[in-house]
């Protein structure tokens, strides 16, 4: 795991690296902490879409530049095969409980830190 920061929060998030690691994502997992997120990180930025087949718990998740910057976010429904996608290509997108930056006041534009992410 990384720690990544929005604003003063502090995100633990899991890294999903490889194709398998991100085939399997949050599936079948029936808990998640507060403040734990999956980051998913990939070599080169394209479009990104995620569903939520045989994922238990209600997901958000946010597509994120280079720069730690969210280009958008989309709330996932657990069991459903609906397509969320990035606005535009990105290497990253990060997955938190949902309703977790909106109750932040986390939107498009907001910014990440951390360790992937170039300053």
């Amino acid at each position: 795991t990384i720690d990544l920061t929005a604003g003063m929060h502090v995100i633990k998030a899991e890294v999903a690296q490889t194709d398998t690691q991100q085939a399997m994502g949050m599936m079948f997992r029936k808990e998640m902490g507060a403040n734990e997120g999956m980051l998913f990180v990939n070599a080169e930025a394209s479009g990104r879409c995620f569903w939520m087949r045989n994922t238990l718990i209600p997901l958000a998740i946010a597509f994120i530049d280079d720069d730690g910057t969210i280009v958008n976010i989309a709330e996932m429904q657990p069991q459903s095969d609906a397509s969320h996608c990035s606005a535009k290509p990105v290497r990253f997108a990060l997955e938190m409980r949902q309703g977790w930056f909106a109750k932040r006041g986390l939107k498009a534009g907001a910014r990440l830190r951390g360790a992937p992410f170039r300053s």
